[in-house]
């Protein structure tokens, strides 16, 4: 359902909620916070789709704030959506002209959830400082997402500088699967101080820098990062520990990873790219300061050292692993692990059929276990 209010005020907004509510039910009473987005208008239709995925996970009233053109008489266009086109949320779309694009905090507070946690999330280009910005400043939360910035590298340090608690960044949602992987590794024997670490990541990979000073921060050795091409994400992180490296390796485009480390069977794991609705998501489930991101980016990534190499020197010459050796491995593992699955299936017993799927289990266990490492 969308009811659309052309030069409307926020109380004919306020009301024609109140109306619709009564209509189609109490629709917010199982709100539990308010998400302003302030984007363009070209993308505002990108954003509020991520947004309304997110919101299945954490049901909210979505205010979605577009600046149009400054000039001219000041007016407020309105758009409310709630039902199939809102996902789990009620959206209030509020296009701003003239004067009022200056007072955007000004109209979105009345509209705002009563007693209800605000989160501020800019999809594109942030403020330059987001806790002093007019409607960063009444947000718990503040989700900026530096990646859609031109500048990545300028826009980290600036991050940084003017960091405030309760600022997070859809860049870090994105590796929280490569630190809980990576994590997991070095909690395994044998437990060894790792000496120096290296990441390979996209010259427009601010996850890849994020990554970096979260390493040197929890490990407190030196760090260093590969740049790859653009668009290929982070690629590889190697670990330097006395046994030998540990290689965690995500070849570009690629959805499966590889774990090499010494003494273990290399692994395949699936790592694919996080998307934007899941990071919202895991952004939105805390509303607290995220002190680990903090020290990252305002500790660690300072002390992380920028190698003036290309990822394919970089493989020459060792020092990190190879994006196409990884894509052979996993292929290799994905095709022995089918090749296991078909041969348990076709030794299956009659009498195992009708119990089909413990013995296939047990049978492809029992052939990986065989296959040499």
């Amino acid at each position: 359902m969308i009811v659309d209010l052309p030069n409307a005020s926020t109380s004919k907004i306020s009301q024609r909620l109140i109306e619709i509510r009564e209509d189609v039910g109490a629709m917010a009473l199982s709100r539990v916070l308010t998400l302003v987005l302030v984007v363009p208008e070209d993308d505002a239709e990108e954003a509020l789709a991520v947004a309304n995925s997110a919101s299945h996970q954490h049901p909210a009233r979505i205010i979605c704030v577009i600046l149009a053109n400054a000039r001219g008489k000041a007016r407020l266009d309105a758009q409310i959506r709630v039902g199939g086109d809102a996902g789990a949320s009620e959206v209030v779309v509020l296009r701003l002209f003239g004067e009022l694009t200056r007072h955007a905090r000004s109209v979105v507070t009345p509209l705002m959830l009563p007693d209800a946690p605000v989160v501020a999330w800019w999809p594109t280009e942030a403020p330059k400082d987001a806790s002093q910005d007019p409607v960063g400043a009444m947000a718990q939360r503040r989700i900026t997402d530096c990646a859609a910035a031109d500048n990545t590298s300028a826009t980290l340090k600036r991050l940084a500088k003017t960091y405030a608690p309760g600022d997070t960044d859809l860049a870090w949602s994105r590796i929280t699967l490569w630190r809980g992987l990576l994590a997991t590794t070095l909690d395994r024997a044998p437990f060894e101080q790792v000496s120096a670490a290296t990441v390979v990541g996209g010259a427009d990979s601010p996850s890849a820098d994020l990554l970096a000073g979260w390493l040197q921060h929890r490990l407190r050795c030196p760090v260093a990062i590969v740049r790859s091409r653009t668009g290929t994400g982070i690629v590889s992180v190697r670990l330097e520990r006395a046994s030998g490296p540990i290689d965690l390796v995500r070849p570009p485009a690629g959805d499966t990873a590889t774990l090499d480390q010494a003494g273990q069977p290399r692994r395949a794991i699936a790592l694919a790219p996080r998307s934007d609705a899941e990071c919202l998501a895991d952004e939105l489930r805390r509303l607290d300061p995220d002190e680990v991101y903090e020290d990252a980016l305002t500790r660690g990534l300072p002390k992380v050292t920028r190698r003036r190499v290309t990822m394919t020197d970089a493989v020459k010459d060792g020092i990190v692993p190879s994006p196409s050796d990884a894509r052979r491995t996993a292929e290799q593992l994905a095709e022995a692990s089918r090749e296991a699955i078909r041969s348990a299936m076709v030794e299956a017993s009659p009498e195992d059929a009708d119990r089909s799927t413990e013995a296939v289990k047990s049978a492809v266990r029992d052939r990986l276990e065989e296959e040499p490492s």
